[in-house]
């Protein structure tokens, strides 16, 4: 499932057509379409097992060994003999099962184009084969995916859903903070997803997940179920990730940077990871997507790192606990001297709620929240003081 790399691949001088919220970008129609499904099965695939995080996280990556029954989408075995029609996606879920059914099956070919296998080649000691899903998001060869998919890779490669033959792709940018990758592969006239606004994802709204679930044969594999929760925030390798949106939808190796889709054929989500049960936990159905409003901030950011533009994170300057009591906020247990926590009257004991108006469930959810930030943000953040809420406002400066 999920594992974490710092990969920036060089800038290119292709334009970029980026997908805008709510709508698909203009295809473009000139280079070489994608061409109709062959008539041959595709050959296997060696993959990596799934990589546990902490305790009972599990990240999206990579494949299992074996034979495991499930749902393919274009038939079973290797060849495509589904054609993949223009479809009219349903705004709401059916009446009855048949109906919801349709819808789904609407969604998947809806998306079908624009749905790859990202496959990657490295050094480690699991064989050095990770494989995992991305997203089209620009009809010029740009593709999402997560980074820990692409980690460590020397040479990453992607196949399209009608195509024999892997392509080879261009890691342009890598945010292990956040868990996101842009390839690039030379290709012209591809169908990028369309990302969901904004604010638009609700608790129940029903959602497809669609990835390349333990390295199958044949196409990608379609789940479904509801938005169990929004605004989750985990841990990861390398803080944490915020913004989430839960989701009782299958979620399997080898999903992660696959797309998480509501029943109007928008990509709400991008697929990364599982809570698996322990001795001491039952886990059943908890998988989490980073939300599409996590990924409108982000994409930008690594077109900027694709550029030669390097981020710097922010910084508050203060240290940080999470609550005992069963309240929800994080606990100030240190404030550095001449920090924009100490400028702005963050005190020891204080403890946030929010942070620009976005929830603070716990330590690493501020963690997250400051760490987006940029340097020179003004951020506003919510504090409770003695029984008190008080309003405070601190500008960020760069982390060193």
């Amino acid at each position: 499932m999920r594992r974490l790399s710092d990969r920036t691949g060089s800038m290119t001088d292709a334009t970029d057509t980026p997908i805008q919220p709510g709508e698909a970008s203009d295809a473009v129609s000139s280079g070489s379409p994608m061409p109709p499904p062959p008539p041959r099965r595709s050959p296997r695939r060696r993959s990596t097992s799934a990589v546990a995080l902490g305790a009972v996280l599990g990240l999206a990556a990579g494949a299992v060994s074996g034979a495991v029954a499930g749902s393919l989408l274009g038939g079973g075995g290797g060849s495509s003999s589904v054609e993949f029609e223009a479809v009219q996606v349903g705004e709401s879920l059916g009446e009855t099962p048949a109906e919801s059914a349709t819808q789904v099956a609407a969604v998947a070919r809806s998306i079908a184009r624009s749905v790859v296998m990202v496959w990657g080649e490295g050094e480690s000691d699991s064989g050095g084969i990770s494989t995992g899903t991305g997203v089209v998001v620009s009809s010029n060869g740009d593709i999402l995916t997560n980074a820990h998919v692409i980690e460590d890779a020397t040479v990453v490669r992607v196949r399209f859903l009608f195509e024999t033959e892997p392509r080879e792709a261009e890691v342009l940018a890598s945010d292990l903070g956040n868990d996101l990758a842009l390839l690039r592969v030379a290709a012209r006239g591809l169908e990028p997803a369309t990302l969901a606004a904004p604010g638009s994802v609700r608790i129940g709204d029903p959602v497809v997940a669609i990835g390349y679930a333990l390295d199958l044969d044949g196409g990608p594999t379609v789940t479904s179920g509801i938005v169990s929760a929004i605004n989750r925030t985990i841990p990861s390798g390398d803080g944490a990730l915020d913004n989430l949106i839960q989701t009782d939808a299958a979620i399997s190796s080898g999903n992660s940077g696959g797309p998480l889709v509501n029943l109007r054929g928008e990509v709400v989500g991008i697929n990364t990871a599982v809570y698996r049960g322990d001795f001491q936990s039952a886990v059943n159905n908890v998988g989490f997507a980073i939300s599409s409003d996590e990924v409108l901030s982000v994409l930008p950011q690594l077109r900027a790192q694709a550029r030669g533009e390097a981020r710097t994170e922010g910084f508050l300057g203060v240290g940080v606990e999470r609550r005992s009591d069963g309240g929800q906020g994080a606990i100030i247990t240190s404030v550095q001297p001449d920090s924009p926590a100490d400028v702005a009257g963050i005190v020891t004991g204080d403890i946030v709620l929010s942070v620009d108006g976005a929830p603070i469930d716990g330590q690493i959810g501020l963690v997250a929240a400051i760490r987006d930030g940029s340097p020179g943000q003004v951020v506003e953040i919510i504090i409770l003081r003695k029984g008190e809420r008080v309003t405070l406002t601190a500008t960020l400066v760069a982390r060193n």
